[in-house]
């Protein structure tokens, strides 16, 4: 019974003792770009924040949102969206998409 709970506690430590990277770490993994040719270089659809978003291209007449395919896909990453959110001018979820 006594090497049964040594080896659970021993189990337990060593599961509190596993690197776990915190968000912030995974954000300072992600580049940072000063205009949308340098990020379309490495990026040619921009980069967007969740997969599934649509290029929003402006408003119609009863003010919904009208949308357009874009000729290259999104790269999604969340973390490099954060960076960037400066190049998101239509504030659509996608940066520098095209």
């Amino acid at each position: 019974m006594k090497k049964w709970s040594r080896l659970v506690l021993a189990g337990v430590v060593s599961l509190a003792l596993i690197h776990v990277p915190a968000a912030s770490e995974a954000a300072t993994k992600a580049k940072a770009f000063k205009n949308c040719t340098e990020m379309q270089q490495t990026y040619k659809g921009g980069v967007a924040k969740k997969a599934g978003l649509k290029n929003r291209t402006g408003y119609d007449k009863n003010g919904k949102p009208t949308y357009k395919a874009t000729k290259y896909k999104a790269y999604v990453s969340l973390a490099t969206y954060n960076v960037n959110t400066k190049s998101d001018r239509d504030k659509d979820g996608i940066a520098c998409e095209r």
